[in-house]
């Protein structure tokens, strides 16, 4: 950040002049603020392993702690500057004119000489004071309303005249005499039915042939002898270890990844192998296998877990810490090569994991599949 530069104060600067340079000389220090929370902000990207170009080996305990103070001072620092920022721009921006009172009007100057040039007019005189303004004389006094007159009679409603009688319904005339039904016109006779004609006769059945005489049956065969059975098939599925941790041990989770230790019901066949720690697994067959695990916390916490194939994270099965879990499982199909190793790992803010006792606080089982 380089420094603020200031005009040359030629000529002199006036009072509102100072007042923009105390703002601009704020606005200048809160960039220069911004610059160092950047910076502060490149350290934490470095702590989480997202800063750009980012090469190397990845951060420790000490870089994570020491990252955690440094932050918290600037912090601290940065609210007491803010304040004092906040102050200084109220004075400068709430600042009194500095104008001074008007001084009295000096005294008229002497008439000059007759015949001579006129002098200049003096200034004139202060107005006077207007003179206070007469009181409003009283109101008169409203006369009385004089009285309503009475309302006049209403006048009488005439009669109403009778109804007059309604007028008779005439005579219903009589019905007219139904007309007779014409006489219904005679049936036409039904003409002849044809006559059917003869049915053919039916011709001869033919002779049915005679049935031929059924062979002898043959021998039956003497049975073969039975042959040597053969050797039984390799079981590819023999080749399969189970390992759990049931203990509740505590893991000093660290951003670089823990390694989880594997020590109780143990099934290990003679081609796969543990480390004394138990927390490597020596494939010593080559094949393709399928790797299973599970990881169960007592609390949800903000990590991961992996496994790591001879030393690195198979992508395959990570499950990132994007929220936080307490329950972790995961499985995957792999070809391992004969002297692969496998570990189960959990990796992410730097906390203290406890495994559920008593119970399958973690699990892996590796089984091959052909």
């Amino acid at each position: 950040m380089s420094m603020p530069s200031f005009p040359v104060v030629d000529p002199p600067i006036n009072r509102e002049d100072a007042v923009n340079q105390i703002l601009s000389s704020i606005a200048m220090e809160e960039l220069g603020l911004s610059h160092i929370l950047n910076a502060e902000g490149e350290k934490l990207q470095y702590i989480l392993g997202t800063l750009p170009g980012l090469s190397g080996p990845p951060a420790t305990v000490s870089d994570v702690l020491a990252a955690n103070e440094s932050v918290r001072d600037l912090l601290e620092a940065t609210v007491q500057n803010q304040l004092f920022l906040r102050a200084k721009m109220q004075g400068a921006l709430e600042a009194s004119q500095m104008q001074g009172a008007t001084g009295p009007t000096g005294p008229t100057g002497p008439t000059g000489p007759a015949g001579g040039p006129t002098g200049p007019a003096g200034p004139a005189g202060a107005t006077g004071p207007t003179g206070p303004t007469g009181a409003t004389g009283a109101t008169g006094a409203t006369g009385a309303t004089g009285p309503t007159g009475p309302d006049g009679a209403v006048g009488v409603t005439g009669a109403t005249g009778a109804t007059g009688a309604t007028g008779a319904n005439g005579a219903t005339g009589p019905t007219g005499a139904a007309g007779s039904t014409g006489a219904t016109g005679a049936t036409g006779a039904a003409g002849p039915a044809g006559l059917a004609g003869a049915t053919g006769a039916t011709g001869p059945t033919g002779a049915t042939g005679a049935t031929g005489a059924t062979g002898p049956t043959g021998a039956t065969g003497a049975t073969g002898a039975t042959g040597p059975t053969g050797p039984t098939g390799v079981n590819v599925t023999a080749t399969s270890s189970f390992a759990a941790n049931t203990s509740g041990s505590v893991l000093a989770v660290v951003l670089a990844g823990v390694l989880v230790p594997l020590p109780d019901a143990q099934v290990l066949p003679a081609d796969i192998t543990a480390n004394a720690a138990n927390t490597v697994f020596t494939v010593n067959t080559a094949g393709r296998y399928r790797l299973s695990y599970e990881v169960n916390t007592t609390a949800s916490l903000a990590s991961g877990t992996t496994l790591l194939i001879n030393g690195t994270a198979n992508t395959a099965s990570t499950i990132a810490p994007l929220v936080s879990l307490s329950h972790f499982s995961n499985e995957v199909m792999l070809d391992l090569a004969a002297g692969t190793t496998v570990s189960l790992q959990m990796f992410g803010i730097v906390s203290a994991a406890t495994l559920l006792p008593g119970s399958a606080g973690a699990s892996l089982m590796i089984t091959r599949l052909s």
